[in-house]
């Protein structure tokens, strides 16, 4: 009973902080962006948040798990971001996989699978490579509202584009 009692005090953390990224998610999609939310929280508080600013950024490199991470290098003061978790709304790229294997991020927790670009699992797991770190992984938390915000956002641009 105790070990389900901290579970489900873990995955109500997970889903409240996987609302902040959601929240972030939602800004980026007001502003053109591809809709996706980052935050990195640390002794249960979130020190770092990110949303996706390629469009306005005119940057590849403008992801939100990027921004995330490089907010909470500055805000610990290092580039070890060992104690911390990263929470964000989409599976990460390539990139962004590789950017929480440097930053040693002991775990990530995302909500909706990318199929095309995911690197945790769906297209790839880079994290099953034996690199000198590998983060633990939990999937699907708000999955469901992580996914729609995409799949609206998607289906308006294809709707301007008709038009």
């Amino acid at each position: 009973m105790e070990k389900e009692d901290e579970k489900m005090k873990n995955y109500t953390a997970d889903e409240n902080f996987m609302r902040e990224a959601l929240s972030l998610a939602r800004e980026a999609a007001e502003e053109g962006e591809v809709p996706v939310g980052a935050v990195v929280v640390y002794n249960g508080n979130i020190i770092s948040r990110g949303r996706n600013r390629r469009e306005v950024g005119k940057n590849a490199l403008a992801h939100a798990e990027l921004e995330a991470i490089s907010g909470a290098c500055q805000a610990l003061g290092g580039w070890r971001l060992w104690q911390c978790t990263l929470y964000v709304t989409l599976e990460p790229c390539p990139m962004c996989a590789g950017a929480v294997i440097n930053a040693r991020l002991p775990r990530i927790v995302y909500g909706a699978s990318d199929p095309k670009a995911g690197s945790c699992g769906s297209l790839v797991d880079l994290f099953s490579i034996p690199y000198n770190h590998r983060p633990q992984v939990t999937r699907g938390v708000l999955e469901e509202e992580c996914a729609g915000i995409l799949k609206e956002f998607f289906a308006r641009l294809r709707e301007r584009r008709r038009q």
